[in-house]
């Protein structure tokens, strides 16, 4: 027998050998772009409502994930450090960890006990792995980690260096489940993002079908395409828990997907990779797209989340209200053939019992200002835009500064030299006017990355 075909016999499916129910936690779940962790500190995040630390492990090159709780008095592992011996620290006493999440210190014991060989000594350890530019954790048993696929797109695998890509995340206020029913619905982008990614007039009938289906997840095809067929036929693959993507192969423009990753942090709260990679027909496309600054394509990409951010945040506690997903079917009304693949997804929830949270409620919904937040959901956490943002609050200073010195040099200047000075006082002056305006552009774009729009483009007056 070959080792491919040991291998194929040995694989389980995500969600747990009960063929009737989906257990979430059995499965692997994107948590951290690899570009965006910090390899020199441990890195706090929340899946499944279980508090996380991740930290590099310099020993064995590889990325650890453990629970984020210290054995001893329970502090955060994440307040800790990676210290001069590359295990992770505990910030309470010291307790120092091996990457398999052995203890190998206790500085307060004696010099001949051995309190760290104990097994209440170690901290839970998840299985991590890394692909496509992405951190995975599997939120169960270690041991079927190493059997269980990973949830990647097949298309990126191919190695092909033609593909172009751009990546953003984001932390929404609303369910994962929400977030993949949202993005799978291709029906509603002419409204709902109208003037920023659609177009009102693109709206037609969406004829949806479904192709294979099961617990994995399902597959479907839209034959005509989005904008009344001008791009070509749309393939869409849920697999579940946490992967929807759609594929587009149009001779105009070339292959596009939209790759959708929904990780559930806690009810009420997840985690959302968004990657949109592009094989173009033209290489200009491509060149502009590798010209545009990362950050810059995500200040749009919050703009295009924050167009349905504050109703679909709504519309779920209208849901859980009526009965939640086992009642989708009396509560909400589906005539169409454009909501198939919306149906089909909540056939899945229900039948399989996939609900991460059943026995939760979702929390009290914040302000709209907090819906909105920009730069706890995504800045702070994001190495391209809290680079950019640091190095726009230093212009500002410069240039606030170069406004400054102008207007008080200007009339010392004037009383020193009187007429012969009127140059050189008009050229001061219109240093520190384009200073001022240039101070006051870089301040409207440094809103940007804190706050959202609270009026989305498609409800302002044409």
């Amino acid at each position: 027998m070959t080792t491919n075909a040991i291998q194929d016999r040995d694989l389980l499916t995500a969600g747990g050998d009960d063929p009737t129910k989906f257990d979430p936690q059995e499965a692997w779940y994107p948590v951290h772009y690899l570009k965006d962790l910090d390899k020199t500190r441990p890195t706090k995040f929340t899946l499944l409502d279980t508090d996380l630390v991740i930290w590099w492990d310099s020993q064995e090159q590889s990325w650890r994930a453990f629970k984020d709780t210290c054995p001893h008095r329970l502090a955060p592992l994440s307040e800790g450090r990676i210290n001069e011996s590359g295990l992770l620290e505990c910030p309470y006493h010291g307790w120092s960890f091996a990457g398999n999440g052995n203890c190998t210190d206790i500085p307060q014991q004696a010099p001949e006990a051995q309190g760290e060989t104990a097994k209440r000594a170690c901290v839970r350890s998840f299985a991590t792995a890394s692909a496509q530019g992405l951190l995975f954790v599997y939120a169960g048993n270690p041991e079927n980690s190493s059997r269980v696929k990973l949830p990647l797109v097949d298309a990126l695998e191919d190695g092909d260096r033609d593909w172009v890509c751009l990546n953003t995340f984001r932390d929404i206020p609303y369910d994962a489940q929400t977030l993949l029913e949202n993005v799978l619905d291709a029906s509603h982008i002419p409204y709902t993002h109208h003037k920023t990614v659609g177009d009102r007039k693109n709206a037609a009938p969406v004829e949806l079908a479904i192709t294979e289906s099961g617990k994995w997840g399902f597959k479907g095809i839209w034959e005509e395409g989005p904008r009344k067929g001008e791009l070509g036929t749309q393939y869409t693959t849920f697999t579940a828990p946490c992967l929807m993507y759609h594929d587009l192969n149009s001779q105009k423009f070339g292959r596009t997907l939209t790759v959708v990753y929904a990780t559930p942090i806690r009810k009420g709260e997840c985690r959302l990779f968004a990657r949109f990679p592009f094989k173009f027909s033209s290489p200009i496309p491509r060149f502009f797209i590798k010209l545009t600054p990362e950050w810059y394509s995500h200040l749009n990409s919050n703009g295009v989340l924050e167009d349905d951010q504050i109703f679909l945040h709504y519309q779920e506690r209208y849901l859980e209200a009526l009965g939640g997903s086992e009642n989708y079917n009396q509560v909400c009304y589906l005539p169409t053939k454009a909501d198939l693949y919306v149906a089909e997804f909540r056939q899945w929830v229900n039948l399989y019992h996939s609900d991460p949270f059943p026995d939760a409620t979702l929390p009290v919904s914040p302000s709209t200002e907090e819906l909105l937040d920009r730069y706890h959901s995504h800045t702070k956490k994001c190495s391209s835009c809290r680079q950019a943002l640091k190095r726009l609050q230093q212009i500002k200073v410069v240039l606030i500064a170069i406004a400054i010195v102008c207007w008080t040099i200007s009339p010392i200047m004037a009383l020193c030299l009187g007429q012969s000075a009127i140059w050189t006082i008009g050229g001061l002056s219109l240093t520190a006017l384009i200073a001022a305006i240039g101070w006051w552009k870089l301040n409207q774009l440094e809103q940007k990355f804190y706050k959202g729009r609270a009026i989305p483009p498609r409800n302002f007056k044409s």
